[in-house]
């Protein structure tokens, strides 16, 4: 075993710099293990969060418009439609302002 050129004491006296090598390997090793343990957990995050609401069906837009972005707030609703126009509706589905470009 004194003369096997795989053992790991002997080729770390012969070449000093083999400690510091694996030393980096190992810590990119757990760098690398940390990053996609935090990439699947963003995913799992991410793609676990519900779909966007859809347009309330008391809610009517103009013949011809349809809704680019809707928000929602505790008393009102705005959308945007594809024209550029704002409504905001009350949440009966009210329109109470109308807003053009």
């Amino acid at each position: 075993m004194d003369d096997d050129h795989n053992d790991w004491k002997a080729a770390v006296k012969a070449v000093p710099e083999l400690r510091f090598l694996k030393t980096l390997v190992t810590g990119l090793t757990v760098v690398m293990g940390l990053g996609i343990i935090a990439l699947v957990a963003l995913l799992w995050i991410r793609l676990g969060q519900p779909a966007l609401p859809q347009l309330p069906d008391n809610i009517d837009l103009p013949d011809g418009a349809n809704a680019q972005a809707i928000t929602f707030s505790a008393d009102w609703i705005a959308v945007v439609t594809d024209q550029g126009e704002i409504m905001v509706f009350d949440r009966a589905g009210t329109l109470r302002k109308r807003m053009r470009p």
